[in-house]
């Protein structure tokens, strides 16, 4: 008798059709967690699994569940978080597109838009599909990446489980993916949607590639395509899967037989199947360099050379790996130090090429520690710093797929090493329960710091030095809370560190104008607008200093500049349309004070000057 019919024949009910029959992929985990063992062939002869395995339903459902309670134990908290003022304002809080929700209007600009200086639409959706679910409540925007990230570790289980069958090494790795104090940022940012998003669909890749690797055919080989394109437009980061393929492919797929020699190339039916793959990604990567490099991201040779983000990019492996096993000193910017001692990027150089010769070496015995440091590697060049985008030498997200490689290579070694131990069963049992224990409660503090922008900030600058990004984003913070003599030490303090930084003279002019100080302001703006001249902020508030000076045809001009580089900065709109009533231009005013209602509907001064101008006009 069969004591799981009961739930065999209630799960057939509810599972989905892709689930009950044919032969490749989740047919053969269907199997599996119905009837205790597994359609697919043993998967290395010699290697780790030689039988078929069984494992009952009632223990994968019992680790999901494990997985899912955990990772809420240490996320739920996001729940009552806020926006914060780095991003995600450009994501969501101040835009007009995103706050729209989801409209024929908003819907083609994500498709058309590089804004942010990338070309992602599926996370513009995203977001705007949370406006129009949630509104602008942060924690329900917070609670959809949590979803995203669950989501994620289960899959990640369920493929490496059905790729491998070990299954506690593949729950192992779905833990410390979901755990890691390192991965906090991409869960806790809601401008990281992009990060847990694309990893989503990066996940169902795999799983379709895994179908299609038991059944090859173009009826398996389709959702592979779908859901790789998905993950490009959700994050262009994914255009190092198709070389992930191919480190399956070796193992733990056994579809690359290995010669006497170290890694063969991969035969040709392996490498012309995944063509479309490789086109997909050299398109994505095309399109990614020009739509940052006319954003202005891509760092010019001058401000890096390249020799030093060589050195840059051999210190952020090693760095990335201290950091996922001592997760100390997390910050949410990394500044380039001014100099690389030689001793470091020569000892980060030592240490990388003895891992990958290792990993090299072992590549028969041990085929998982190749595959895993190859992923860990490769997946992280688009990143690493060897093309610059952006001023940070270094970002924890930018982990967030990368250390599944290490993570593998941690629960397959450790597992081989320690198994042969005395006591291995004991010591598999409680080792990795103290790792996932201490990681637990790291990431809850990890997380605790992304509760707005003010612990934030202060976190940073607790653990890094000379962090301008992090005085400069505190300054913002403190500024919009009142606390101006406090928000005005941390600009002064980004000035002495970047006496360049067009946003901090920019938030001092402000500051200064509010003070009644216009002739200080107008230096601070002027030299903002010096070094980027289309800075809508700054043309913004050289405007409203000209008006304060009685200069309001150079306002006008300021105005106008402003909106034109611009059109949906509402306090532009506002201000001209006060300028221009003025004037006597009733008819403009009333359209700019109109435009500055369509793009934010809560800006209670532009509402109050358009009555105020229609009630005079009526009149």
């Amino acid at each position: 008798m069969n004591n799981n019919r009961p739930l065999r024949d209630l799960t057939c009910k509810f599972l989905p059709p892709f689930l009950k029959g044919g032969r490749g992929g989740f047919s053969g985990v269907t199997n599996f967690f119905l009837n205790g063992k597994s359609s697919q062939p043993p998967l290395r002869k010699g290697g780790e699994f030689t039988s078929c395995y069984t494992t009952p339903l009632t223990k994968d459902l019992l680790i999901c569940l494990i997985l899912v309670i955990t990772t809420l134990a240490v996320y739920v908290q996001v729940k009552d978080y806020e926006f914060i003022n780095f991003d995600d304002d450009e994501y969501v809080t101040d835009n007009p597109h995103v706050q729209a929700g989801l409209t024929r209007e908003s819907i083609t600009w994500a498709f058309t838009s590089a804004h942010s200086a990338n070309w992602h639409p599926l996370t513009w959706l995203s977001h705007m599909l949370d406006v129009q679910l949630y509104g602008m409540s942060p924690g329900q925007h917070h609670l959809t990446n949590l979803l995203f990230h669950i989501l994620n570790t289960l899959l990640l289980f369920l493929v490496l489980r059905q790729m491998t069958g070990a299954v506690w090494r593949s729950a192992f790795v779905a833990a410390m993916f979901a755990l890691h104090p390192l991965h906090a940022e991409s869960v806790a940012w809601v401008s990281e949607r992009k990060d847990v998003l694309s990893t989503f669909f990066w996940m169902l890749t795999l799983w379709g590639y895994s179908r299609y690797a038991k059944t090859p055919g173009i009826i398996t080989y389709l959702p592979v395509l779908i859901f790789f394109t998905l993950g490009l437009m959700a994050k262009p980061m994914l255009v190092t899967l198709p070389f992930v393929l191919l480190l399956l492919d070796y193992w733990p797929l056994n579809r690359i037989s290995l010669p006497p020699c170290l890694l063969p190339p991969a035969p040709c039916s392996l490498l012309l199947e995944k063509i479309p793959l490789f086109t997909l990604s050299a398109a994505s990567s095309i399109i990614t360099f020009l739509v940052q490099k006319d954003a202005g991201a891509v760092g010019s040779p001058e401000v890096y050379s390249f020799k030093f983000r060589i050195a840059n990019t051999l210190i952020s492996y090693v760095t990335y790996i201290g950091k996922m096993i001592w997760p100390d000193h997390l910050a949410v910017y990394y500044p380039y130090p001014r100099v690389f001692p030689w001793w470091k990027a020569g000892g980060a150089f030592i240490l990388f090429i003895s891992v990958s010769l290792l990993a090299a070496r072992a590549v028969k015995q041990h085929p998982c520690f190749i595959t895993g440091w190859l992923w860990y590697v490769g997946t992280l060049v688009p990143v690493i710093g060897l093309v610059q985008v952006g001023a940070q030498a270094m970002a924890d997200r930018y982990t967030y797929i990368p250390l599944i490689g290490i993570f593998i290579m941690i629960a397959w070694g450790g597992h081989e090493i320690i198994r042969k131990q005395r006591y291995g069963k004991i010591l598999l049992m409680t080792i990795p329960l103290i790792i996932l224990m201490i990681l637990m409660a790291l990431s809850w503090r990890q997380v605790r710091y992304w509760k707005n922008s003010t612990t934030l900030f202060e976190h940073t600058l607790e653990v890094t030095s000379d962090n301008h990004m992090a005085h400069f984003n505190l300054g913002v913070a403190l500024n919009k809370q009142g606390r101006i003599s406090e928000a005005t030490k941390h600009y002064t303090r980004v000035l002495r560190i970047k006496p360049d930084h067009f946003k901090a003279h920019t938030s001092m002019g402000d500051i200064l104008i509010r003070q009644g100080k216009i002739n200080e302001a107008v230096e601070h703006l002027s030299q903002a607008l010096r070094l980027n001249p289309r800075y809508a902020g700054a043309l913004n508030n050289q405007g409203i200093a000209m008006m304060k000076l009685g200069r309001n045809e150079e306002a006008i001009k300021y105005l106008s500049r402003a909106l034109r580089s611009n059109p949906d900065l509402t306090e532009a709109h506002n201000n001209l349309g006060v300028l221009l009533f003025k004037s006597g231009h009733t008819d403009e005013a009333i359209r700019h004070f109109r435009k500055a209602l369509e793009i934010n509907p809560d800006n209670t001064e532009a509402r109050n000057n358009l009555e105020k101008v229609l009630a005079i006009q009526k009149k």
